[in-house]
C-alpha cells in the first residue's frame, strides 16, 4: 500500500497551494472551510426531493455534482458478478477464503493487508471510466458472532469469542479504509447489528439476553470496529433484541450513534416491509418508514420515498429532520475525498492501470491468506507432509477435489486454482494423479487402491446448490427464508442447518477402505461432527471455502513446502447434543468454549503444525495491575522440531474471585509468531485492566474488580501451557 502511495502522495505536496487558489463552484466545494459548514451549503442547496432520494444507497445530487459513494457487498473480495437489471459484465475481483478462513489465520497483520487489497480494488473499479459503478462504501466486515454452528450464515463471520472478531473486524476495516490521515481509500458498513445468528424466522424472531451479554459478548466486535477501527456504518439486522426489531431500536441512536459514533445507519434489504408483515409491528408502510428514520435510519435498502413524502406531507417528518439524517452520510462523502480536487486526495490515481487484481502484489496476498487459513486437525504418524519423491501416485477424490465453490456473499475470482490442479501443478509430471469425482462405478475405491495416498476432497456446498438465486421462497412450517437445502447439514442465508453431520463421511470411508493411507481435505464453511475420520484417518486438514488460491494452499502444505499454523475459530461439537436450543441466546447456557459443556471434538484455537514448540518462563511485567493500568505478558517459545513454522500464541484470562458469574476462560490476547528450528524467540502480548471488566448494570456501566486473576497461556483454549496469577488492585 505505501508503494502505491508514494508517487499520488508527492503530487499532493506539489499541487496543494494552487488547489486551494482554486474558485469553488460552491462553498461546498472549498476544502478550506470546515466540514459541518460545507454540509450545511450542501444541504441548503438541496431540493427536498434530492434529500429523499439521498436516504437510499445512492448519494449523489447530480445536479449540484456531487457524486455517489455507492456500496458494494465486500467480506471477503469486492463482489461484481454481474447480471440484474442493468444487465452489466463481471468484474473480476481478488477473493479471499470465507471469513472463518481469514479468521483461521489468526494473523491481524495480514487480515489488514487483505482490507487494503479490497479497498484498493474498490477505488480502482470506481475511478476507472469503463466500469461506470461507484462502490466506495463496502458492506463488511460482517461482525456478527457465530455462537452456534447450525446457524446458515456463520460462513460470514470470523468466530465466536467477540475479542477475537474484534481485532479481525478492526484489521479489515483499517486496511479497507487506508492509511491516510485524512482521506479514506474506501468506507466500511458493518453487518448486521445486532445478535442476527438464526436464519429461520430471522424476520420476526427476537433475540434474547441480558445487559451483561449486550456488552460483554455480542456487541463487543461492532464497538470495537467503530471505537478502534473508525468504521462509520453500520446495517441493523432483520431480527429484534429482547422484542424490539433492531431498525427500529433506540439504541441505535443512543448507543450506536451517540456513542459509537456511527453515520451511515442502514436498514436491511426488505426490512421496513417486515415491520409490517413479519413483525406486525406497524399497520403500514408509512408508519414503519416514520419509525425507522425516528430511530436513525437514513440508508434504506427498501421502497420508502413515496412513504417519506406522505410523511412530510402530513408532518410526521419533518424536512429539518431529514437534514439532520443526511449530514451524517455527507461526512463520509467528504472523508472519501469526493467533494476536494483530486489533486488533494492521495487514492485519486488509482485508476485506468494496470488492473489491481491481475497484479503480484494483490496475488501474494490472496495466496499468503490462503497458506496461513489451512488449519491442520490430525496428523498421525506424521504422514504429512507427503514426499514427492517416495511417491509414484496419488489419489485425488470427491465431489470437492475439482472445484472452488463460490457463496453467496463472493465475487468472481480473475483464476480459481481447484484442489486437483493445485496436486497437479505441485507434483509434476513425475507423480500419477488418478482423479475420481465420487463413487460410481467403484471410481473412488479403484483410485484410492491404486495409488500410494489418497486425498478425499470433502465439505459442504456454501449455496445449498447451483440454484441459490432462484431458492427465495419462505416455508411456513419451518420459518426459512429459503427451501430447504438438499443435504441437511448444508447452510445457508435464509436456512439454518439441520445437522453437523458430514454426510461425505461415508465416501471417506470407501476411500479409507481401500487405502489406510487416507488424507481428508474438509473444505467448509461450518463445523462438522466428522467422528469417524478423527478416529480413523490418520490426516485432516481444514480451509474455509472461496480462496482462488484455494488448491494451491492446500497442495503446499500437503507436500511441505508450507507448514500449517492456522487454528480454528470455533467449538467443533460431537454432536448436536451437546448444544442449547437453537433459539436460546443466553451462551452461558452452554456455548463457546467459554461455557461449553462436555469434551468437543476441536477446542476452539486449536490446530497442529508439522513441528513441536515448548513455552518457557511465563512472565508479566509486575505482580499488580491498576484498575486503569496495562500490563505485558510474556512468553518464550522454542521451535524444537526439524521443520521452520509458526505458532500462534494465545492468552487467556480467568476470574479466580469474581462476584459475578464469568466464563470459565476468555481469549485477550494472541501472536502468530514464526521460529526457525531450535530459535526462540520472547512473545509479548498487552492486557488492559480494562479488558477484564464486566457490565454492572446497577451502574450501569463497565466495572474492573479488585481480585486475583489467572493469565494463561497456551496454543488452543484447552492446551494451556503456562500459567501465573496477577492482582488487579
Amino acid at each position: 500500500m505505501k508503494m502505491r502511495l508514494a508517487s499520488t502522495l508527492g503530487l499532493f505536496v506539489l499541487s496543494f497551494v494552487p488547489v486551494l487558489a482554486q474558485k469553488s463552484a460552491y462553498p461546498f466545494n472549498d476544502p478550506t472551510l470546515p466540514a459541518e459548514k460545507r454540509i450545511d451549503n450542501l444541504l441548503s442547496l438541496m431540493t427536498i426531493d434530492e434529500k429523499i432520494h439521498c436516504l437510499g444507497t445512492n448519494t449523489a445530487v447530480p445536479r449540484l455534482g456531487v457524486p455517489n459513494f455507492g456500496a458494494s457487498e465486500g467480506i471477503h473480495g469486492v463482489v461484481q458478478r454481474g447480471g440484474g437489471r442493468a444487465n452489466r459484465a463481471a468484474i473480476t475481483t481478488t477473493q479471499f477464503p470465507q471469513p472463518p478462513g481469514m479468521g483461521e489465520s489468526w494473523d491481524p497483520a495480514l487480515v489488514r493487508e487483505a482490507g487494503g487489497v479490497e479497498g484498493y480494488e474498490a477505488r480502482f473499479i470506481t475511478q476507472t471510466e469503463k466500469y461506470d459503478r461507484q462502490i466506495l462504501m463496502l458492506w463488511g466486515p460482517q461482525s456478527d458472532l457465530a455462537r452456534d454452528p447450525r446457524w446458515g450464515r456463520s460462513e460470514e463471520v470470523y468466530g465466536e469469542d467477540p475479542f477475537f472478531n474484534g481485532t479481525m473486524a478492526v484489521a479489515f476495516i483499517k486496511g479497507l479504509q487506508g492509511d491516510d490521515p485524512k482521506y479514506w481509500q474506501a468506507a466500511a458498513l458493518l453487518k448486521h447489528f445486532l445478535a442476527n445468528s438464526n436464519e429461520d424466522y430471522r424476520t420476526s424472531s427476537s433475540s434474547n439476553f441480558d445487559q451483561r451479554l449486550f456488552w460483554e459478548y455480542y456487541s463487543v466486535p461492532f464497538r470495537m470496529g467503530f471505537v478502534d477501527g473508525g468504521a462509520k456504518g453500520v446495517m441493523a439486522s432483520y431480527n429484534a433484541w429482547n422484542g424490539t426489531p433492531m431498525a427500529i431500536n433506540p439504541i441505535l441512536k443512543s448507543i450506536v450513534q451517540k456513542q459509537w459514533g456511527v453515520d451511515v445507519l442502514s436498514s436491511d434489504g426488505g426490512a421496513v416491509r417486515l415491520l409490517v408483515t413479519a413483525h406486525k409491528r406497524f399497520a403500514n408502510k408509512k408508519e414503519a418508514v416514520v419509525a425507522c428514520l425516528t430511530a436513525g435510519i437514513n440508508q434504506f435498502l427498501d421502497t420508502y420515498q413515496d412513504e417519506t413524502k406522505a410523511a412530510l406531507k402530513d408532518g410526521s417528518v419533518t424536512e429539518a429532520e431529514i437534514d439532520d439524517l443526511l449530514r451524517p452520510k455527507f461526512r463520509i462523502t467528504l472523508r472519501l475525498g469526493l467533494l476536494d480536487p483530486p489533486e488533494m486526495v492521495p487514492y485519486s490515481k488509482i485508476k485506468d492501470s494496470p488492473e489491481p487484481w491481475n497484479t503480484e502484489k494483490d496475488r501474494a496476498v490472496s495466496k499468503q491468506m490462503a497458506l496461513e487459513s489451512v488449519v491442520l486437525l490430525k496428523n498421525a504418524d506424521s504422514l504429512l507432509p507427503l514426499n514427492k519423491d517416495s511417491i509414484k501416485s496419488i489419489a485425488v477424490i470427491g465431489p470437492l477435489a475439482d472445484s472452488v465453490h463460490w457463496d453467496w456473499y463472493g465475487g468472481t475470482p480473475p483464476y480459481a486454482i481447484t484442489p486437483l490442479q493445485g496436486i497437479k501443478d505441485e507434483v509434476g509430471p513425475g507423480v500419477k494423479v488418478n482423479y475420481a469425482a465420487d463413487e460410481i462405478g467403484d471410481a473412488a475405491y479403484n483410485a484410492a487402491k491404486s495409488s500410494d495416498v489418497a486425498v478425499v476432497v470433502v465439505g459442504n456446498d456454501p449455496t445449498c446448490g447451483p440454484d441459490m438465486a432462484h431458492d427465495w421462497h419462505s416455508t411456513d412450517y419451518d420459518g426459512g427464508g429459503t427451501l430447504p437445502c438438499t443435504v441437511p447439514s448444508d447452510g445457508r442465508e435464509g436456512r439454518d442447518r439441520e445437522s453437523i453431520d458430514l454426510a461425505q463421511e461415508q465416501l471417506v470411508k470407501q476411500v479409507y477402505a481401500a487405502n489406510s493411507k487416507t488424507i481428508v481435505i474438509l473444505v467448509s464453511s461450518f463445523p462438522f461432527a466428522i467422528n469417524w475420520s478423527q478416529a480413523h484417518v490418520p490426516a485432516i486438514l481444514h480451509m474455509a471455502h472461496s480462496s482462488q488460491d484455494e488448491g494451491t494452499a492446500l497442495a503446499k502444505v500437503l507436500f511441505g513446502d508450507y507448514n500449517p499454523a492456522g487454528r480454528l475459530v470455533t467449538t467443533w461439537p460431537r454432536s448436536l447434543d451437546q448444544l442449547p436450543p437453537m433459539m436460546d441466546y443466553d451462551i452461558r447456557h452452554g456455548r463457546t468454549y467459554m461455557y461449553f459443556k462436555g469434551d468437543p471434538l476441536y477446542p476452539f484455537g486449536y490446530g497442529l503444525s508439522y513441528t513441536t514448540f515448548r513455552y518457557s518462563n511465563l512472565r508479566t511485567s509486575s505482580a499488580q495491575m491498576a484498575k486503569d493500568g496495562t500490563m505485558t505478558v510474556s512468553v518464550d517459545v522454542t521451535n524444537t522440531g526439524s521443520r521452520a513454522g509458526d505458532e500462534v500464541v494465545q492468552l487467556y484470562v480467568k476470574h479466580l474471585q469474581s462476584k459475578v458469574e464469568r466464563p470459565r476462560e476468555e481469549l485477550k490476547g494472541f501472536q502468530r509468531v514464526t521460529l526457525q528450528p531450535n530459535e526462540t524467540k520472547t512473545v509479548q502480548i498487552p492486557l488492559k485492566a480494562s479488558a477484564l471488566a464486566y457490565w454492572d448494570e446497577t451502574l450501569p456501566g463497565f466495572r474492573v474488580e479488585t481480585e486475583p486473576v489467572s493469565v494463561m497461556i497456551g496454543s488452543s483454549s484447552s492446551d494451556i501451557k503456562l500459567t501465573s496469577t496477577i492482582r488487579v488492585q
